[in-house]
């Protein structure tokens, strides 16, 4: 899996953790192992910026994803997932931060970013949470990644819950 992260934000953040938390929710989505993924992580500026072209709202937000061989996960059964360019996930630490902050499970800006990462990463595989069917789907299928990977790690405690608009 190639995994790029590229840290523009002035912001100091688990670069590592990004990185493996995106490799472990690739796998656990049964993504080509040749498929590639960039992460980059931004300040509130530019994430404002992109937040007002792409999406015509104001203001920075958490996390923003451009899919682009819009790759899905294989069907159960499938032999072969297909490879290719996943697409690009832009992180704002800035708002992970307030976010973390401010859930009802208080939390650090680097779990945040590996919850929001995860999102993107779903994000990238066509999942959404627009009509609550979906968002029980994505959001479950988000909680079970973060828990499994900070499981894998020995980190303690369930995920954060989602912040994530």
């Amino acid at each position: 899996m190639s995994i790029d992260v590229n840290n523009e934000s002035g912001t100091e953040v688990d670069e590592q953790a990004i990185l493996d938390i995106a490799r472990y929710a690739l796998a656990r989505m049964r993504i080509h192992p040749l498929s590639e993924l960039s992460v980059i992580v931004v300040d509130a500026a530019a994430m404002e910026q992109l937040h007002i072209q792409w999406m015509d709202l104001p203001g920075p937000t958490d996390v923003m994803s451009f899919p682009m061989d819009e790759l899905r996960p294989p069907a159960k059964g499938d032999e072969e997932p297909p490879q290719g360019l996943l697409g690009d996930i832009v992180l704002c630490p800035e708002v992970a931060k307030k976010q973390g902050e401010e859930a009802p499970t208080q939390h650090s800006m680097d779990e945040e970013l590996q919850l929001l990462t995860v999102h993107g990463v779903l994000h990238l595989l066509g999942y959404d949470h627009e009509e609550p069917d979906e968002k029980a789907e994505m959001f479950g299928l988000q909680a079970a990644i973060v828990d499994g990977w900070r499981g894998e790690h020995g980190l303690t405690g369930a995920s954060p819950a989602p912040t994530v608009s």
